[in-house]
């Protein structure tokens, strides 16, 4: 009896489900197919880059033929590359490190409810609306040696050879100037964020307890945070590594080839040289660097969300 109930009822389920309307049957492909549009936006370009590495397709000419593996090999027997590489892991590493430690100092500041915290709130928006190369040339201005606003406080200060993107010694520091104006409001927001939304009841613990600003910090407030500071770290690495408008609106990668990055070189090997083909390994190196750093960091971002769950 049991049996035949059953069999009833998932009879009926089934004359429900055919009778269900091809709209709504195709609900889950229309809500799925951006995504999949998406994708194949991004892997066609892809795949078209990893064809195109394999010969070489040049501008200058109309005619192009399958070369293998030779610009893959001629760019890691090349000194300018891991030159372009080393530069690249310094620019991401410097610049993400700077902007973290500037946005976790500057959150703590501004996570006060006063009038003058506020305002510092709305402030703080500002660089963000600025397109980076906007504010490239603002910065050129500001360091011009002749009528910089910057310039002469150094040379009231007695610092006469402070040449800021004209030299090599002092290029790579002008650009992580520029580059944590822009961006070190973005971590301070998603840290800001992290703060306020922190349960006072520890606090207030840790307080009463006599607990020390920076014991509370260390052991309360960072832990706390992590999540959302690792989200931060996430997306400022992935942008400093492909960098590039910074960089080329104030030297071009200069002075000589002190700030020719991975971006910098394939775009110069392309529109310069004209030799595509050449330069797309350099991009396709560039995206191994993302894909690997960003999959080690979403693991730990996987890993401390485990554990501030109790897992």
């Amino acid at each position: 009896m049991a049996t035949e109930a059953y069999e009833k009822q998932a009879m009926k389920e089934r004359q429900l489900t055919n009778k269900v309307p091809w709209k709504i049957k195709m609900r889950p492909f229309l809500i799925l197919s951006p995504a999949f549009l998406l994708t194949i936006g991004i892997l066609i370009p892809f795949g078209m880059a990893i064809y195109f590495s394999l010969t070489n397709y040049s501008f200058k000419y109309a005619e192009y033929m399958f070369v293998g593996l030779e610009n893959w090999i001629a760019m890691f027997s090349s000194p300018s590359f891991w030159h372009s590489v080393g530069v690249t892991l310094s620019y991401a590493g410097l610049a993400t490190l700077i902007e973290t430690l500037l946005g976790i100092g500057i959150a703590l500041l501004l996570n006060r409810e006063n009038m003058l915290a506020r305002s510092l709130r709305i402030v703080l928006i500002f660089p963000l609306v600025i397109a980076p190369v906007i504010a490239t040339i603002i910065w050129q201005l500001m360091t011009n040696n002749s009528v910089g606003i910057y310039s002469d406080w150094l040379r009231q200060l007695g610092i006469t050879n402070f040449n800021w993107g004209a030299d090599p010694s002092t290029a790579l520091i002008t650009v992580l100037i520029i580059d944590a104006w822009v961006f070190t409001p973005f971590v301070t927001i998603l840290v800001l964020a992290g703060l306020r939304s922190l349960p006072k009841a520890p606090f207030e613990s840790a307080m009463i307890d006599g607990g020390s600003a920076w014991f509370t910090f260390k052991n309360l407030t960072l832990p706390m945070i992590m999540p959302m500071l690792i989200i931060a770290v996430l997306f400022r690495l992935m942008l400093s590594l492909q960098m590039f408008d910074i960089i080329f609106a104030l030297t071009r990668g200069g002075p000589g080839d002190t700030l020719m990055t991975l971006p910098l070189t394939a775009y110069t090997e392309a529109f310069t040289y004209k030799e595509l083909g050449v330069s797309l390994p350099f991009m396709l190196i560039l995206y191994l660097f993302v894909y690997f750093l960003s999959h080690f960091i979403v693991k730990y971002w996987t890993y401390t969300q485990n554990k501030a769950s109790g897992k």
